[in-house]
């Protein structure tokens, strides 16, 4: 049965977004916790009438605490690198060569505005601090986060359905594993593919991608391009399908080069779809 393009794309859904998409607590906390017996104690330089002193004296008794300055300014990693040089907080340097550069590090603590902080009450407990700063860095991953929710959203499909699959196959493999001939996806070999999912049903092998784009860009064009070239060379691979489960008001931007993978690829299919058990009926 034929299918209507712009009915089909009014489905599309303006966002994939869940709960988990916002904040991956279990990480800011695991990353807090990682240091919190470190934070407790330089929790000591809250109120120091003498910071600086204090400061060095808690790193010469317990060299561990000067790896926790790089979570302080929401630095990645043990190195900090600016105009006046390389600063590493590790217990390593704290244990050799602290002592030699003590003016160095206080200097720095002192510039970046962390004795100002602790010293005049600006904050009060280092562990909640890091887990604000925390919860600003696992903004970065929001990206990441919005494309896997679109896999994630898939697999609990197959899950829920009781669909057997798998993750990130390749087409080297599929060609050892069932002895299907994948050259025209490949270009004789020379251009491997992995493909987000696989499903085997019967003697049929199907090659299965998925995104979601939530905004426009030249990305999709290309995408759509892409996927129509795989499309068309699936055509005379025996046994091998190719499925493409994409959604997001993003293709509102770029719907011309997706009608034309649309009218000649059968099973391209959006959320609606699943929800409304298409992909079911054709994978169970």
């Amino acid at each position: 049965m034929s299918r209507d393009f712009n009915k089909w794309l009014s489905t599309f859904q303006n966002t994939n977004r869940t709960f988990s998409y916002w904040v991956d607590f279990d990480k800011v906390l695991k990353n807090a916790n990682n240091i919190k017996v470190e934070l407790n104690i330089l929790n000591s330089l809250i109120g120091s009438t003498n910071i600086k002193n204090d400061f060095v004296t808690i790193i010469k008794k317990y060299p561990e605490c000067l790896k926790c300055v790089p979570f302080l300014i929401a630095v990645r990693g043990s190195e900090v690198k600016q105009i006046e040089g390389i600063f590493e907080f590790s217990e390593r340097i704290a244990k050799t060569s602290f002592v030699a550069d003590t003016n160095k590090y206080v200097e720095f603590m002192e510039n970046v505005g962390l004795f100002d902080l602790m010293e005049n009450r600006k904050i009060k407990n280092l562990y909640d601090y890091v887990v604000g700063i925390e919860v600003g860095l696992d903004t970065n991953a929001r990206k990441n986060r919005g494309g896997n929710l679109m896999s994630k959203i898939v697999s609990d499909y197959f899950d829920n359905n009781k669909i057997k699959y798998e993750t990130e196959v390749y087409t080297q493999d599929l060609e050892k594993r069932f002895g299907l001939d994948l050259s025209p996806i490949t270009n004789n070999g020379q251009a491997g593919k992995r493909f987000d999912f696989m499903i085997k049903k019967g003697n049929t092998i199907y090659g299965i991608e998925v995104n979601f784009y939530s905004g426009g860009g030249s990305k999709l064009n290309e995408t759509a391009r892409s996927y129509k070239e795989i499309a068309n060379a699936s055509k005379n691979i025996k046994n091998f399908k190719f499925i493409w489960i994409t959604d997001g008001a993003g293709w509102n931007s770029a719907k011309r080069n997706l009608k034309e993978t649309f009218d000649i690829l059968d099973n391209l299919y959006n959320i609606a779809d699943m929800k409304n058990g298409d992909l079911a009926r054709l994978l169970k």
